[in-house]
């Protein structure tokens, strides 16, 4: 009787244990637990930690609540202004409500990406290239709410959505690099015109200054001399001044007329003075 006894408790100590291990469940931190007894949703969401189930009863479910990085492939559309793009992107979520995300949607994850890929394609057809190239953040902004509007009843909230490349055909890409040169090319003259523009005015303030002061412009000559003579040169260019080559043709055009006459400061000429002598004594 007492074998009988000890044989039936070790049965039934076998069986609760048997019934703790297969009722025993163990939720992570960054998960939940949704119960669901005969196919029907029960009780509340389970919190991290140990839970205990019905063993052939219920069905636990765990949902990762960590935010999910999904790659949107990309997608190739016609902008505004008519201009061929491929455009990729990737969009940061994280579920909200588990019970939600496994009863409203049959797979969250795809809804996910599905969604993302048509926002994206109306997102390229409603821009120009210009916006999707320099104001990407409005454009993150529009295509996070065209996402997020039909994923709040999946129990899914959309955390950021980042346009990562847009790609442009070869030939687009020659003209904007033709249309960038010009670009650099027409501030590089209006920069040149206006240092040009600069310098001279310096330059006519500096010519008044030593019209002036004639010994300015000697000093200046000197100075010149000494910074061109500091190099190890062969050869010394001398600058003249223009005064002198005036003084010396008008010179020259003076001893070479025949009749001796000088111009006078006024322009007419002078004629020579005849010397006779004169008998002394008559």
């Amino acid at each position: 009787m007492l074998q009988e006894l000890l044989t039936a408790a070790a049965a039934a100590g076998s069986a609760g244990v048997l019934y703790v291990a297969s009722a025993a469940r163990v939720v992570k931190q960054y998960e939940r637990g949704v119960v669901f007894r005969l196919g029907r949703l029960a009780g509340e969401v389970r919190e991290p930690g140990f839970t205990m189930v019905v063993p052939f009863v219920d069905r636990l479910h765990k949902v990762n609540m960590q935010i999910v990085t999904l790659p949107v492939p990309a997608q190739e559309g016609i902008t505004r202004d008519n201009v061929t793009v491929r455009v990729d992107a990737v969009v940061y979520f994280k579920v909200v409500d588990a019970a939600n995300a496994l009863v409203r949607v049959e797979d969250y994850r795809f809804a996910v990406s599905q969604m993302a890929q048509t926002s994206l394609r109306s997102i390229i057809g409603k821009s120009d290239l210009d916006d999707l190239l320099s104001d990407r953040e409005k454009l993150n902004q529009g295509l996070e709410l065209m996402i997020d509007s039909p994923a709040v009843g999946w129990g899914v909230q959309i955390d950021r959505v980042e346009i990562k490349d847009v790609s442009l055909p070869d030939t687009m890409k020659r003209s904007m690099a033709r249309q960038a040169e010009a670009d650099r090319e027409r501030r590089a003259r209006v920069i040149n015109a206006d240092a040009e523009l600069q310098a001279s005015k310096v330059l006519a303030e500096a010519a008044r200054e030593m019209s002036e002061t004639p010994a300015a412009l000697q000093l200046r000559l000197l100075q010149t001399v000494v910074a061109v003579a500091a190099e190890k040169n062969s050869t010394l260019v001398l600058p003249f001044p223009v005064e002198l080559l005036r003084f010396l043709e008008a010179a020259q055009k003076a001893q070479g007329r025949p009749d001796g006459a000088r111009e006078r400061p006024d322009g007419a000429r002078e004629r020579p003075v005849e010397r006779r002598d004169h008998p002394v004594g008559r």
